[in-house]
């Protein structure tokens, strides 16, 4: 019964990230028919932040499933660093998708063209609609990862209601120019979220100290244990921007007995548990012990 009401939890997660997932799917592509159909660029627009949604989607959905699945021979840190490479996949499908509304919107505005107002209405009610159920089978999940999914799909809804809005005033009014000023918004807010998610995957692959921390600030409060004389090598990085990782060399006094070590090692781990990093290797030196690392000068720190 224990291993059952463990894994209950995990097994709703990934239910409901696939049913997400190929209701945004489906939707994409009948999104796609629908703009090619409307002559709507805005609706095309929101089709590439949809189809950004999607692989999100299926990528999460698969990483819900796999996400506690642990080291092994061939990668010894387990799987979650992978979800960083999804990440760049889909950023770059974004861009090259949201450059090619840009530059079939940019000479509409010179040019305007008609669109069918009445399909762009049925379209954004539909998707409304399907972003929104999506929304509610997510909204309760606990995981960062499905509810970080929930929120892409809130945005889209707000994105179809925006459409909604437009094709409305295009059934009464004769404004054409909405339609492509409309997708330049859509695609300019989707760049602007990619480029930023971009600079943060980025960040996470050349192994950067996560944002939300200050290494001076970690290494003062080593520092400050009894028994530290001085540390070197302190690194800390994110496997995949929730699971953090600390290594660092701590040079202990000579007088330092292996029970002041083993205390010593339970308050760092107090602290790094504190600081919520998911592991942390430490070694231990003593003043008077050489150490390789310092003698071949491997792994600069900065001065």
């Amino acid at each position: 019964m224990q291993n059952t009401s463990n894994h209950t939890p995990n097994y709703t997660n990934s239910y409901n990230l696939r049913l997400a997932f190929i209701l945004n799917l489906g939707f994409t592509l009948f999104e796609i028919v629908g703009g090619i159909w409307t002559n709507s660029l805005a609706i095309l627009a929101d089709s590439v932040h949809d189809l950004g949604d999607s692989m999100s989607l299926g990528l999460s959905w698969y990483l819900e499933r796999y996400s506690n699945k642990g080291g092994d021979e061939r990668f010894s840190y387990g799987y979650r660093r992978f979800s960083l490479l999804g990440a760049l996949i889909n950023t770059v499908i974004l861009i090259v998708g949201s450059l090619f509304i840009l530059l079939r919107a940019v000479p509409r505005l010179i040019y305007p063209e008609q669109t069918n107002a009445q399909g762009m209405m049925f379209l954004a009610i539909i998707g409304i609609l399907i972003n929104g159920i999506a929304v509610l089978r997510l909204r309760k999940g606990k995981s960062l990862n499905v509810q970080i999914a929930a929120w892409h799909l809130f945005e889209d809804v707000l994105g179809w209601v925006a459409v909604l809005v437009v094709s409305i005033v295009l059934y009464f009014w004769d404004i054409p120019i909405l339609d492509p000023l409309l997708s330049i918004l859509i695609t300019g807010y989707v760049l602007w979220n990619v480029i930023r998610n971009l600079k943060k995957t980025l960040a996470l692959f050349l192994q950067a100290v996560p944002e939300d921390f200050n290494l001076e600030e970690v290494k003062r409060r080593l520092l400050s244990m009894e028994h530290v004389v001085s540390l070197h090598h302190t690194h800390l990085w994110s496997m995949d921007g929730e699971h953090h990782v600390l290594t660092t060399h701590l040079v202990v006094d000579p007088c330092t007995s292996r029970d002041e070590i083993l205390v010593l090692k339970k308050e760092i781990n107090s602290l790094t548990s504190d600081l919520d990093i998911a592991h942390t290797t430490l070694e231990v030196e003593y003043e008077d012990e050489d150490c390789r690392m310092k003698e071949e000068n491997l792994f600069d720190e900065p001065l």
